[in-house]
């Protein structure tokens, strides 16, 4: 093991100086020790003293040493050719990069003997070859592998080779090379802030804390330091963003990617006089400076400020027109601003210039699937979903659309551009892609502002997906984000979108639950100011979705106690370009802190009984207490057959906590329990409970269904019934027991909307399901409609006896 010395004379008597020895001590922070003997090594470490320059940002000094290096031959050379090549491709210089990169392979396939540094340079070349030519990059992969090959501990050659791949998108692969590299040397940065990356490309883990244990063992490593400030502008923390990204610049002043936050920062805060010196700075460094505009457009993106994204990723192209990070920034944001033609050519030419792009790729696929989706039009919705759903959809959400629309307009004082496209995926992969890129996103809905994405029904399993209140949430977006001018922080859109859905009735919604209350205990959950970190790195299991629900409870806190005024007041505030300090003083004369305060008294008083029953927990426990042990204790006693105990223990857990609305909580239990004893009228209330507490609970609004028809209140019935179809919509005999009731209750619109979506389902029987559709519509008065669907049934059938008499008798009563 290398032992580490305070200074570089003792460090030397200890050590032969080597190339690896002084990288050693460069990636372990001690870059001053390191240059001292690399400058002190001559010749043979003149290459070395180069890299350590370019890791410092004087791109001039390290230029010349590498050219006095290739000119004298010294060793290294060919890393001093691959260093040039690689200067040259920052400074979109392409035609010497290209020229420097063939140098340093020139020879290399003729065979011979060749160092490990050697192969190494060779990779680098090709990586740098592979912008034009995609091949290199394989050729590439296999000079690192060959390197790794013929030494085992060339930690440099193994994270290389795991950095090709993950910028070629194999995270899967490159996770497993840091992690080999990582078995050898456990501190290594660069194979630290490699595991970073791979979580920030699939959000399979939180990058922050990977990339926090590369900068613990080396403090200036400034890849990290700008992973961490794009994470803080990811979570909107615009001053914690700010202060990494000028730490990583304080280090390297070369690194563009520093620039380019720093003016996605100044160009979000409207501040041009900071964005055109981060621009000039980018300049000097790149003289078309594509990678900042594209960095500035990826991170306007993010931010749900999709209309900036285009516009920087249009000047990305302008500056560099064979760059696939431009064409493909360009390309995503105008799909998600509905421009489905522009778009689509923005992502094939930015799959032409980089076909390992799995981003791209997949979503060429999905727009091809695209083509077989039929489009459904409304007054102010166009619903884009699979041709055996759109039918069935369009009779549900575009009802509930305009609906919602209506609402929002009218409380939010708004009305955004129509029409506002909504598109359904019936498989939650395609709906990932569509949003992300790639498979696996955790969201059911996402919002582009006037385009909506979201799981259809059969995207998910029964019990994960209410796709009405899905719905609901994402247009309530729609208005937050056009009225605040796509600058409401996420926390407040989000939490607004989340209590609209409670506001609408219906059960929908986050509720409540022993989760929520024993974090918000616990001190793990973000505070309201800082609710942003909730949404976007989560530390523990479900704090997403947990967040989501503080921040509802946030703006129903500001709505309450302010009014729905001051609520459009803080939206159109942020439209000024006001920050959210500056944005709660102007709107409720308030701080952050002092909005943390007021949550945190409001909050423990409308949940004191469940507080003081439910244990603080640190969100990765099952929470404990005695609201905990009150409902184990009864359901063993249920168990046990004591049910007059069991009853009076579920009684008493929920007098604790009323709002638990759990199919498995004490509401369902004592169901269950007056159901066996007969006492329907107890049954139904206690699954009411459950019902207007969980927007997904089907077993509890089918039974609530089953109870009420018993006691005869049809009413109840049919509205437990309607509840139940944005949750399970598929299911055998839904629609026809709701049709059946409908018509019974006089409620003719639901009955026919329930034979049409009897028909759209392609029923075993269609001929009969049509007829009872003419029939229906008869009964609620709908001639014409009946006429034809009577006509329809008849050129498909023509024999259909009763659908001849139908006509006939509409024909004699209704000439």
């Amino acid at each position: 093991m290398l032992m580490m010395a305070t200074c570089a004379a003792p460090l030397a008597a200890q050590t032969a100086v080597t190339p690896p020895v002084v990288r050693t001590l460069a990636l372990h922070g001690r870059r001053d020790v390191a240059m001292q003997l690399a400058q002190r090594g001559g010749a043979p470490l003149e290459v070395t003293v180069a890299d350590l320059l370019v890791a410092r940002g004087d791109l001039v000094r390290a230029d010349s040493l590498y050219r006095d290096a290739i000119a004298r031959q010294l060793p290294g050379y060919r890393t001093a050719l691959a260093g040039l090549a690689e200067l040259a491709a920052r400074q979109g210089n392409t035609a010497d990069a290209v020229r420097y990169a063939a140098r340093a392979i020139a020879g290399y396939q003729a065979g011979g003997a060749w160092s490990g540094d050697d192969l190494v340079a060779i990779g680098r070349a090709d990586a740098v070859l592979g912008a034009g030519d995609p091949q290199a990059f394989h050729d590439a992969l296999r000079a690192f592998d060959r390197a790794t090959a013929a030494d085992s501990s060339n930690l440099d050659a193994q994270v290389r080779a795991a950095d090709l791949l993950l910028d070629k998108y194999n995270a899967p692969d490159a996770r497993a090379g840091y992690t080999a590299v990582l078995r050898r040397a456990a501190d290594d940065p660069r194979a630290l802030y490699g595991l970073a990356r791979a979580a920030a490309f699939d959000n399979n883990a939180d990058p922050v804390v990977d990339a926090r244990r590369a900068l613990a063992a080396d403090a200036e490593f400034v890849p990290a330091w700008l992973l961490l400030a794009e994470q803080e502008l990811q979570a909107e923390a615009m001053d914690s963003a700010t202060t990494a990204a000028r730490h990583a610049l304080a280090l390297d002043s070369s690194a563009v990617t520093g620039w380019g936050i720093l003016g996605a920062i100044a160009w979000m805060r409207g501040d041009s006089t900071s964005f055109n010196a981060t621009l000039a700075a980018a300049r000097k460094l790149q003289p078309r400076p594509a990678d900042f505009y594209s960095e500035v457009a990826e991170a306007a993106g993010r931010q749900r400020r999709y209309a900036d994204a285009v516009v920087m990723a249009r000047r990305a192209v302008e500056a560099d027109s064979t760059s696939a990070r431009a064409y493909g920034v360009l390309g995503e944001n105008l799909l998600r601003t509905g421009d489905m033609v522009g778009g689509r050519a923005g992502v094939e030419r930015a799959f032409a210039i980089d076909p390992y792009n799995l981003w791209h790729k997949n979503m060429l696929d999905l727009l091809d699937n695209l083509r077989s989706f039929r489009t459904t039009t409304t007054a102010r919705f166009q619903i884009i979903a699979p041709a055996d759903e759109s039918e069935y959809l369009t009779l549900y959400v575009g009802p509930l659309l305009e609906a919602a629309y209506d609402s929002f307009a009218t409380k939010y004082g708004y009305h955004p551009p129509t029409p506002i496209r909504v598109e359904y995926y019936g498989r939650h992969a395609d709906f990932s892609v569509r949003t992300v890129g790639l498979t696996g996103l955790g969201a059911l809905g996402v919002s582009f502002g006037t385009v909506l994405v979201l799981d259809s029904p059969r995207a998910q399993d029964i019990g994960e997906l209410n796709y009405g209140s899905t719905t609901w949430h994402e247009l309530a977006h729609t208005f937050t984000l056009g009225l605040s001018d796509h600058r409401v922080p996420r926390w407040m859109s989000e939490g607004l979108s989340v209590l609209e859905e409670r506001q609408a009735g219906k059960g929908w919604g986050f509720q409540a639950s022993p989760d929520f209350l024993a974090a918000y205990k616990g001190g793990v959950l973000p505070t309201a100011s800082r609710l942003n970190e909730g949404l976007v790195q989560s530390h523990f299991p479900n704090e997403i979705g947990l967040s989501y629900y503080e921040a509802s409870l946030v703006m129903e806190m500001i709505e309450s106690q302010h009014g729905m005024a001051a609520v459009r007041d803080l939206l159109q505030a942020y439209a000024r370009g006001l920050d959210t300090p500056a944005a709660l003083q102007a709107v409720l004369q308030i701080s952050p802190a002092e909005l943390d305060n007021q949550f945190d008294g409001w909050i423990r008083a409308r949940f004191a009984a469940p507080l003081a029953a439910i244990d603080s927990s640190d969100g990765r426990r099952p929470p404990t207490g005695r609201f905990i042990d009150m409902m184990a204790h009864a359901i063993a006693l249920d168990s046990a057959g004591q049910r007059d105990s069991a009853a009076t223990l579920y009684r008493g857990a929920e007098s604790l906590f009323p709002d638990d609305g759990s199919e498995d909580g004490a509401a369902w239990h004592l169901a269950e329990q007056a159901r066996a004893a007969g006492d329907l009228q107890a049954a139904a209330a206690d699954l009411h409970r459950i019902t207007m507490h969980s927007e997904t609970a089907h077993e509890a609004n089918a039974a609530e269904a089953a109870v009420r028809l018993q006691i005869g209140d049809s009413a109840g019935a049919l509205q437990a019934l309607e509840r139940d179809q944005w949750i399970d919509p598929y299911q055998p005999g839904l629609h026809l027991k709701t049709a059946e009731l409908a018509e019974a209750l006089h409620k003719y619109p639901i009955a026919v909307r329930e034979r049409r979506a009897i028909v759209a389902n392609v029923p075993s029987d269609p001929a009969e399901a049509r007829y009872q559709l003419a029939r229906t519509l008869k009964v609620a008065g709908d001639i014409a409609g009946a006429r034809r669907e009577l006509l329809a049934l008849l050129e498909q059938a023509p024999g259909f006896e009763r659908a001849q008499l139908l006509l006939l008798d509409l024909q004699d009563g209704h000439p």
